[in-house]
């Protein structure tokens, strides 16, 4: 692959993870973090693309200055440098806000200064011979362009190590995905430490009369694509890991409603919207089937028993000794005998002699009640003594 290529590629994964915090912007318009993400990110794709070889000689062309699209590079790479400490810091949070907003200009101020001097220093050396790939190290002894170049390197150096410290710290103190992309992050950050390393050690060389450029041209070239790969995952997974938990809870509390959801089924009216295909979203189908429950609680509450309720509540607490556990399958015993009871036009229970559903006020106990429909025996022992009594009757 060649250089254009590798550039070309990296910068459409940065654009590819842009877009998909572009997508999620649309959802929360008004969230600073997740605008700044995405800027990040946009930023980081931008100096791919103007980056790459062929894109440098379009720059050099169209503005008619040799070596101009050098400074632009450097100065979007400080750019996306200071944005991207600005979002560490930003993303960490403080407990004072001033801290952050003293340290937010500070980095600013310093990175914008950089991009500043970066022009100036490029405009009083001399660089009159195109180079696409080894400017680095071509003019590593020219006055003024040395310099241009080791201040670019130094400023990319320290918010490597900064990103490193400031995402390993609090790598330390999250969970999760959060954590996985802080670790993410900061091995990026290392490699892109190891990739100015690489170039200090290039022109280091040329000053001392040695030609290391493979260095700086071919090792420190594919370090560039591979860290900046690694910081948009770390960015990306945090968000991607929190959508993905987020679907798997719903879609675990979803299967886990469906003993529950079953056994009162047939009170669910015939007039409401039936239950959505499976390629909808998961949020949607739990939300219908936990509504359908509820709805169903109440109109079934005129023929919860009290005494149905409290004696499978007795056995079940002499049992297992967990009251929340023994309320649930006595919930769901007085549940099942209501529909049964219902279906076959029995009477309602008197006011006085109603038991009281309690489990659908919490989301365990909800689960808990839908697990008893299912395995408790003593719910399907209430089952079984109201059909015998029905079928007297």
């Amino acid at each position: 692959m060649n250089a254009g290529t590798a550039y070309l590629c990296s910068a459409g994964g940065l654009f590819f993870a842009t877009v998909i915090k572009l997508l999620a912007l649309r959802k929360n318009p008004r969230d600073p973090l997740l605008r700044a993400v995405t800027a990040t990110l946009f930023i980081g794709a931008l100096l791919f693309v103007t980056a790459a070889p062929p894109n440098l000689a379009v720059i050099n062309e169209t503005l008619g200055i040799p070596n101009i699209a050098a400074p632009i590079v450097y100065s979007i790479l400080t750019t996306f440098d200071g944005v991207t400490i600005v979002l560490l810091i930003h993303w960490r949070g403080n407990d004072d806000p001033r801290v952050t907003l003293r340290q937010t200009r500070l980095c600013l101020t310093t990175y914008a200064a950089v991009v500043v001097a970066i022009f100036v220093l490029f405009a009083l050396g001399d660089a009159p011979v195109e180079r696409l790939r080894d400017l680095d190290t071509y003019y590593a002894g020219t006055p003024w362009i040395r310099e241009m170049i080791l201040l670019y390197l130094a400023a990319h150096s320290v918010a490597a190590v900064t990103m490193v410290i400031l995402s390993w710290r609090w790598a330390r103190k999250v969970p999760g995905t959060l954590k996985l992309g802080l670790q993410l992050i900061a091995v990026g950050a290392a490699c892109t430490f190891a990739y100015d390393l690489l170039k200090y050690t290039a022109i280091f060389a040329r000053w001392f009369g040695h030609d290391w450029d493979w260095l700086s041209t071919n090792v420190a070239f594919s370090l560039a694509g591979f860290s900046a790969f690694l910081v948009a995952a770390g960015f990306l997974l945090p968000s991607i890991g929190q959508g993905v938990g987020s679907r798997f809870r719903a879609l675990r509390r979803f299967r886990l409603l469906q003993p529950l959801w079953l056994e009162i089924r047939p009170e669910i009216p015939a007039t409401s919207p039936p239950p959505m295909p499976w390629w909808q979203p998961v949020e949607h189908r739990l939300m219908q089937r936990e509504r359908d429950i509820f709805d169903a609680v109440l109109r079934l509450t005129p023929w919860f028993e009290r005494a149905t309720g409290a004696t499978v509540y007795a056995l079940a607490l002499a049992e297992h000794s967990e009251s929340r556990r023994a309320r649930s399958e006595a919930d769901a015993s007085v549940i099942a005998r209501a529909v049964m009871q219902r279906s076959s036009a029995a009477p309602a229970v008197a006011p006085e002699l109603r038991w009281t559903v309690s489990s659908t006020e919490d989301s365990d106990d909800l689960l808990s009640m839908s697990a008893a429909m299912l395995r408790s025996p003593r719910v399907e022992l209430v089952r079984q003594s109201t059909a015998r009594v029905e079928h007297r009757a």
